[in-house]
């Protein structure tokens, strides 16, 4: 049976502005986290190493390191789902933080509720835990670690004396690139040389592993569970919300352009071309579906 305290979950807030802070903690505590609020880079990696949240929201342009790297140093230790928060006139900064490891974004000025239903839809999804992370990986709906219920405001000074600049590498030979050998057949996706497992989140590549981001990994799924059907960038962006195709819900030229670079990265990871494609082709002016069996 659980406890309240395993029910905590805990967001980690890096803003450099002290309203708009104020802002997310209050939106945050209200969806049930607990949360601690930095107010520049290095003191957002540090607090992202020591609280282990189950969320982050990064601001993209701050004193010091700004948010695009901050997400890379953080995405290079952790799993947490990260948010980009960024102005309407900075859109490319939205692509440059999604390429760095972040799951989502979104633009200021914002409203409270499309904040919480995106943290909503981040929380349905998945959580995957790359070969880099702990070597005891969250099961499917857990909201990882318990922590301390108030929120920790540390716009000034840093939260711990972690130093910002150690990233981690997988280890050789991990326990976690045996795990292949061990899955059932019959549950794999596959499509050339290229397989993928649903439920434990493996991609292999000529029986090679491959890490990917949670979000190329829902989008590769998506695209081998259609086989040829073709899949728009608008229904693919609904896909990785949690939502029904439904036109209640609204889909932009922004969300549309996330879902270009996140393609664009998981074509790179895959070693596939756009101009000649082995995997994933472009259906122009509509979206993208696999290529045939066989060319």
């Amino acid at each position: 049976m659980s406890t309240p305290a395993d029910e905590l979950k805990t967001a980690v807030i890096i803003e450099d502005d002290a309203e708009i802070r104020h802002i997310l903690a209050e939106v945050l505590e209200s969806s049930g986290f607990s949360t601690v609020s930095v107010g520049n880079g290095i003191d957002g990696v540090r607090a992202v190493l020591t609280y282990k949240p189950l969320l982050t929201t990064i601001d993209v342009n701050m004193p010091g390191i700004d948010g695009i790297e901050a997400a890379k140093r953080i995405r290079a230790q952790s799993d947490t789902f990260i948010i980009m928060l960024t102005g309407l006139s900075e859109e490319a900064d939205v692509i440059a933080g999604l390429g760095a490891g972040a799951d989502d974004y979104l633009l200021k000025p914002f409203r409270p509720r499309e904040l919480r239903a995106r943290v909503e839809a981040l929380l349905r999804r998945s959580r995957g835990v790359p070969a880099s992370a702990s070597p005891a990986p969250a099961s499917r709906g857990s909201v990882g670690p318990s922590f301390p219920a108030a929120r920790v405001a540390t716009s000034a000074t840093p939260v711990v004396p972690v130093a910002a600049e150690v990233v981690v590498p997988p280890a050789p030979g991990d326990a976690a690139t045996a795990a292949p050998a061990t899955l059932n057949s019959d549950e794999w996706l596959v499509h050339r040389d290229l397989r993928l497992h649903p439920e434990n989140r493996v991609v292999l590549v000529g029986g090679d592993e491959l890490e990917l981001t949670r979000t190329e990994f829902d989008l590769l799924a998506t695209l081998l569970e259609s086989k040829r059907r073709v899949r728009s960038k608008a229904d693919l962006t609904l896909v990785l919300r949690g939502e029904s195709y439904v036109t209640s819900y609204f889909v932009g030229d922004a969300d549309k352009r996330a879902v270009e670079a996140h393609m664009t990265n998981l074509r790179r990871k895959l070693g596939d071309s756009p101009a000649s494609p082995r995997y994933i082709e472009t259906v122009r002016g509509v979206g993208y579906r696999l290529t045939a069996d066989s060319v």
